[in-house]
């Protein structure tokens, strides 16, 4: 980053020793080095920040694109076939329905709160000819 030359840093280190004092010289750079944290703490967070707005800027470039090829799709695939009513709510098992209040018809979809019930399967014998096959005597 910066051209240093060593001659020129020890030419540095002599002027600053003769200027400051070898009695103050520790100090000062103790400071210089409290100085120094203190500009790459706000050059960090200068760099954050602006990678913070580029990633921003990158989401948002990238919504207005999926929001686009959504709307293709949709266009494509006929949205109009798909109905934007909100199913009548089913009532609740156990609970009378208000008065003047018919229950809806059942469309057979599940309702939202109550559990799915998953089909059992059948375990069927094997015909009498087909030998059982057991774990113990696949090892002799």
């Amino acid at each position: 980053m910066f051209d240093i030359a060593p001659s020129e840093f020890l030419l540095v280190a002599v002027v600053a020793l003769v200027v400051i004092g070898p009695k103050d010289l520790p100090k000062a750079l103790r400071v210089l080095g409290y100085w120094v944290g203190k500009a790459r703490g706000v050059a960090r967070q200068f760099r954050s920040g602006f990678d913070n707005m580029v990633r921003e800027a990158e989401l948002a470039e990238m919504e207005k694109k999926w929001a686009a090829e959504n709307a293709r799709i949709m266009a494509e695939h006929g949205a109009g076939e798909v109905a934007d009513v909100a199913p009548a709510p089913h009532p609740v098992p156990g609970k009378a329905a208000p008065s003047g209040d018919e229950a809806p018809p059942h469309d057979g979809s599940p309702d939202p709160g109550e559990p799915i019930t998953v089909e059992q399967p059948q375990l069927v014998p094997a015909p009498a000819g087909t030998p059982a096959h057991r774990p113990d005597d696949a090892m002799s």
